[in-house]
C-alpha cells in the first residue's frame, strides 16, 4: 500500500479547498500539504458556481467576512492582472414596493449602524450622486448603497427592468468574476511551493497520533499520514466529519440555472447581477394554468413561488450569453455525482426571469437549441451561515478543522474563509467574527434567536 505524508491533509479541491491550501502557504508559510480531491480540482460544485459576489448581507458579521473576501480577491486581481476577470456593476436587488423601511433597516444593520454615509437614497430623476454603472472597472467602482425611488431614475439605469418596479436598491461592492480562473491562479501557486496533489476518494479516517486517512485511488488503497485536517469537501462534508465521529449541523439542496446566447439581445450587456426580490406566480397562460392544476405533479406551479431570481449577462461587455437561476428548492436531499436536473426547470425560471425583464418572453417555448441547463449542490446550515473552524468541540485540540456550509455563496467567500481556516490550523489571531461562523454559536443564545429572525440570504 502506497503511504504519503503532510504537515495537513485538505479534502475537498473546489474552490475553498484549493484557496485554504494557498493561503496556508502565503500567510504562515505551510507548505507541507497535500489537496486531496476524488476527481479534477474546482470540477464538481465549484463548476456550477454563478462567480458573483456581493457584501450585502442583513448582519455585520456576514458584511465585514465578505467585505474582507472581497479584499483578498482585489488583491489576487491586482497581483495577477486581473486574471480572473474581476468586473463590478453591483447587484440590483428589484421591488414593485413602495414601502421597503425593512430592507433599508437590514442595510443599516449590516452596515452596524455605522455608516448611514454609504446609504444614498435617490427620488428624483436628475440625482447628481447617482453614478451609473456604465463601466465594469472594479477599481473606480463607487462603494455603499443606492436606493432608487424614482421611476424615470430606474428607467434610465435599467431600461429592460419591468415598469412594475418602484424601487432599486443598487448593491456598488459587488460584481462578478471567474472562479476557475481564480482558483486555477491559487492552485499555480499552491504548486509552485511544493505544494502536492492526490487524486482519490477518502473511504476512512482514523485518529492515532494524528489522523490516518484511507484513500482509494485508481492504482488501489493509498494511506495519507497527517497530523492535521481540513474538511473542505462541500456537499460531503457531512459525511467526512462522521467518519471522525462528529455531527456537523448542515443539509444540502440541489438549486438549478441556465445560460442561454441572448440572441434577441433581449438584456443589455451592461445589466448588473440582477434580483427580483418579490413572490410571484409563474406567467403561464391560462392553457398551461389548466393543465398544470390539473396534474398532481405539477400544480404547485401555479402556486405562490418565492422571490430572489435572478439575471445576469454572461462573457463581459463583448459576450452574448445570458445566466438565469432561482434557488427555490427547499428540499434535503442526498448528494449524488450525477444529479436528476427537472427538463421543466428550463422554461420555470425563464417565465420567473420576464417578470423583471419583459424582453425574455421573447424566448417562451423557444429557448436556444445550444441552451445550457446545470444544477450544484447548496450545502447549508438552517441559518444559511458558513461552518469554518474546529470540526468537534475538541477539533482544535485533535488537529481537525473544517469550511463547509457555504450555500450560495462558495465562490464569493472562498478567499475569506479559505483564510479563516488557515488562522484556525496555524494557532493565529483571528477575526471578531470567527466564533460566528464556528461551532461555538451554537452555544450563543441571542445570536441564534436573532438569525433565525433573519433573512437567510438564499440568492
Amino acid at each position: 500500500m502506497t503511504q504519503h505524508s503532510a504537515e495537513v491533509a485538505i479534502i475537498g479541491a473546489g474552490i475553498v479547498g484549493i484557496a485554504t491550501a494557498y493561503y496556508l502557504a502565503e500567510h504562515h508559510n505551510i507548505t507541507n500539504v497535500l489537496l486531496i480531491e476524488q476527481g479534477q480540482p474546482m470540477a464538481f460544485t465549484s463548476a456550477q458556481s454563478g462567480e458573483n459576489y456581493r457584501n450585502w448581507w442583513p448582519h455585520p458579521s456576514m458584511v465585514d467576512f465578505t467585505n474582507h473576501s472581497i479584499d483578498l480577491m482585489e488583491k489576487i486581481a491586482r497581483d495577477s492582472n486581473n486574471r480572473l476577470h474581476m468586473n463590478r456593476r453591483g447587484y440590483t436587488l428589484a421591488t414593485r414596493r413602495t414601502q421597503i423601511d425593512d430592507l433599508v433597516e437590514q442595510i443599516r444593520y449590516g452596515y452596524d449602524n455605522k455608516h448611514d454615509d454609504l446609504i444614498r437614497f435617490h427620488s428624483s430623476s436628475d440625482s447628481v450622486s447617482y453614478k451609473f454603472a456604465e463601466k465594469p472597472d472594479w477599481e473606480s467602482a463607487p462603494d455603499g448603497v443606492d436606493v432608487m425611488q424614482n421611476q424615470d431614475l430606474i428607467r434610465r439605469a435599467f431600461p429592460s427592468f419591468s415598469e412594475e418596479i418602484q424601487t432599486v436598491l443598487h448593491i456598488r461592492r459587488g460584481g462578478d468574476i471567474s472562479g476557475q480562473q481564480m482558483g486555477m491562479y491559487m492552485l499555480e501557486k499552491y504548486r509552485a511551493q511544493g505544494g502536492r496533489r492526490l487524486t482519490g476518494m477518502v473511504k476512512q479516517i482514523n485518529q492515532q497520533d494524528g489522523f490516518e486517512l484511507e484513500i482509494e485511488t485508481g492504482e488501489g488503497l493509498t494511506r495519507v499520514k497527517a497530523e492535521k485536517i481540513v474538511n473542505a469537501a462541500g456537499p460531503f462534508a457531512g459525511k467526512i466529519a462522521e467518519m471522525i465521529g462528529e455531527t456537523l449541523p448542515v443539509y444540502n439542496t440541489f438549486q438549478q440555472k441556465i445560460a442561454f446566447e441572448d440572441v434577441e439581445k433581449a438584456v443589455p450587456r451592461n445589466l448588473p447581477f440582477s434580483i427580483d426580490l418579490d413572490e410571484q406566480c409563474i406567467d403561464w397562460s391560462e392553457d398551461e394554468k389548466d393543465w398544470l392544476a390539473g396534474d398532481d405533479e405539477y400544480k404547485w406551479l401555479t402556486e405562490q413561488m418565492p422571490g430572489a431570481i435572478h439575471c445576469r449577462p454572461d462573457g463581459g461587455d463583448n459576450g452574448s450569453w445570458l445566466k438565469l437561476g432561482w434557488a427555490y428548492n427547499e428540499t434535503p436531499q442526498d448528494v449524488a455525482w450525477e444529479p436528476v436536473l427537472n427538463d421543466q426547470f428550463p422554461e420555470i425560471v425563464l417565465r420567473g426571469a420576464a417578470r423583471l425583464n419583459p424582453s425574455l418572453k421573447a424566448y417562451y417555448g423557444k429557448l436556444p437549441r445550444n441552451m445550457t441547463h446545470y444544477g450544484g449542490w447548496y450545502t447549508m446550515t438552517e441559518e444559511n451561515w458558513p461552518l469554518i473552524g474546529s470540526m468537534g468541540e475538541n477539533g482544535a485540540e485533535k488537529g481537525a478543522f473544517m469550511v463547509a456550509a457555504l450555500s450560495g455563496f462558495g465562490t464569493m467567500a472562498a478567499c475569506a474563509s479559505a483564510d479563516l481556516v488557515a488562522k484556525w490550523v496555524a494557532e493565529d489571531v483571528k477575526p471578531r467574527y470567527a466564533s460566528d461562523f464556528s461551532l461555538e454559536r451554537y452555544q450563543n443564545a441571542p445570536l441564534l434567536a436573532e438569525l433565525k429572525e433573519a433573512s437567510k440570504g438564499v440568492l
